[in-house]
Formats: C-alpha cells, sequence, structure tokens
C-alpha cells in the first residue's frame, strides 16, 4: 500500500503516555495490563460487563496513561504517519460525499492512546481493541492492536490496518448522517439489540460497508494499493467476525449474541461498499439477507 501518497490529517492527538498502559487508583496502587485482563476475564465468567467493572474503577481512578500533555504525534514516528495518512483520505473522501450529498461533513479526532483511555463513553482498556465514541465523536486507537492482529488473528498489513481505521470512521459517518441516535433510542426504548439479525450488528456491517466505500474512493483518487492489499483487508474482516472470535474463545458458536456480524458477512459487506463506492448500497437496516 503506497500510503506515502495521502495527505496527512492534522487530527490525530498522541496522547500515548510512558506506557505502563494500567489504572492508577487511589493511595499510590494501580492496576496494570495483567490486572485489567483479569478484571475482564472475572466480569466475562460473572456475567457482568467489564467496560461497567472498569468504568467504575476509572471513577475511582486517574489513568497512569493519561500524559502530562496531548499534542500532534512527532513527526519521525512512522506508524503514527500512517494513521495520518489513513485518516487524512478518510476526510477528503467523506467531505467530498457529504458535498455531492448537499451535506457538511465535520472530521472526527482520533486520539492514539497506550493502554487505557477515559472518553466520553467511559473507560476502556486497550483490550477493547478500537472504537468510536459518538459522545465527543473521536476515534480511539492502541497501535498495539495492529501488532495483535498480525499475531492473534493472522491479519497483517499496512491495508488491513487502514481497514480498521476506516471502520471506525465509518461509525462518526453514521453519527452525523443520524444512524447512531436511532439505534441508541431503539435501545432506550427497550428493543433487543444483540442477536445474528439485530441492530448491532446491522450497525456494524453498514460500518464496514462504509470503510468499503471509502476504500473505493481512496483507491480512485490515489491508486495506492499494490497486490495483495485488498487480500489484506478482507481477511481482516473475516478475522474478526462474531463466529470465528467465539468459536476460537468458547469452542461454540451462540448467535444470539452476535453484535458484529459473522466473518462472511463483514467481508461481504466490505465488498459491496468497495465494489461502486457507492453509500446508498450500504443500507443494512432494511437488508433482508445480511
Amino acid at each position: 500500500m503506497r500510503w506515502q501518497r495521502a495527505r496527512r490529517s492534522d487530527n490525530v492527538v498522541d496522547a500515548r503516555g510512558s506506557g505502563s498502559g494500567g489504572m492508577r487508583l487511589g493511595g499510590g496502587k494501580s492496576i496494570g495490563l495483567g490486572g485489567i485482563a483479569l478484571v475482564v476475564v472475572v466480569g466475562l465468567l460473572m456475567g457482568e460487563d467489564p467496560l461497567t467493572i472498569l468504568g467504575q474503577l476509572a471513577g475511582q481512578a486517574s489513568l497512569s496513561t493519561a500524559p502530562p500533555h496531548s499534542g500532534a504525534p512527532p513527526g519521525d514516528d512512522q506508524e503514527a504517519e500512517f494513521v495520518r495518512a489513513v485518516l487524512g483520505d478518510t476526510e477528503d473522501t467523506w467531505q467530498a460525499i457529504f458535498q455531492q450529498g448537499g451535506r457538511q461533513y465535520q472530521d472526527p479526532k482520533l486520539m492514539l492512546f497506550n493502554g487505557g483511555v477515559q472518553s466520553a463513553c467511559g473507560f476502556a482498556s486497550s483490550a477493547v481493541g478500537p472504537f468510536y465514541c459518538p459522545g465527543d465523536r473521536q476515534v480511539y486507537l492502541d497501535l498495539d492492536f495492529f501488532r495483535e492482529m498480525a499475531q492473534r488473528f493472522s491479519a497483517a498489513g499496512d491495508f488491513a490496518q487502514a481497514y480498521v481505521i476506516a471502520h471506525e470512521v465509518g461509525h462518526h459517518v453514521q453519527t452525523l448522517l443520524g444512524v447512531s441516535a436511532k439505534v441508541n433510542a431503539a435501545r432506550q426504548r427497550g428493543q433487543k439489540m444483540e442477536g445474528a439479525s439485530g441492530l448491532l450488528v446491522r450497525q456494524e456491517l453498514q460500518a464496514d460497508c462504509l470503510a468499503g466505500v471509502w476504500a473505493f474512493h481512496a483507491q480512485k483518487r490515489l491508486d495506492w494499493l499494490e497486490p495483495g492489499d485488498l487480500e489484506e483487508a478482507l481477511n481482516a474482516a473475516n478475522a474478526i467476525g462474531d463466529d470465528r472470535l467465539q468459536k476460537q474463545a468458547r469452542g461454540q458458536v451462540v448467535p444470539d449474541s452476535f453484535t458484529h456480524g459473522t466473518s462472511a458477512q463483514r467481508v461481504r459487506w466490505f465488498k459491496t461498499g468497495f465494489e461502486r463506492g457507492d453509500i446508498n448500497r450500504c443500507d443494512t437496516f432494511t437488508a433482508r439477507d445480511l
């Protein structure tokens, strides 16, 4: 992937700290990544939301990952430069698409962090993976996730990483279009979110499709893909399907608990967006066959 061709975004915030990767509680005690992982495991075993537990801890804590200052990443940091390039091109793509529809695109911020981070959506550890918070309209990314993708999920490659960023930006697009608000309203009404055809799955698959829309326009504008790049993105989408992750973690697949869609569905919807770059083909909410 010839990502150096892309314009660099000025909306990447470097909030990476000293690398301790934990939370510091009152009295000077701290919880490192191992402790955070233990909380996640215990929460899952007890049927409790690990984010809720960690959020409660974070309410009494200050993140040791929070640096004394946040700013633009250093220019000699190639990983950060890659993120800036991908984010910059998502900005260019979505600004053009929104203008065609008579709308104005508002760029999101992307925060780089280590270990854990406090957002408007609460505390999250790196174990959660990259995420988008509609409360502050920011994407959050621990670059260690890319190494985990390669080592744990065998999903390596720069375009695989670009797909992950574009997927989270897709959630930002959903926020600007009002999709996220409708899903949240349904949640508040008590509508079931999880499940093979639930709203969460449809929301995530639409973000995959929107990532494909971006990839189509980026390639048309920059001609930056090299042989094997598209396969990298499809492999990443395949690696993080609910069915595959559940099979690896539990030894069985439970469709009623799906939140992101199967591997096949994630690949299909990314390809749907990439085929023509048409945002109108990304209506997963009315699709009968996901």
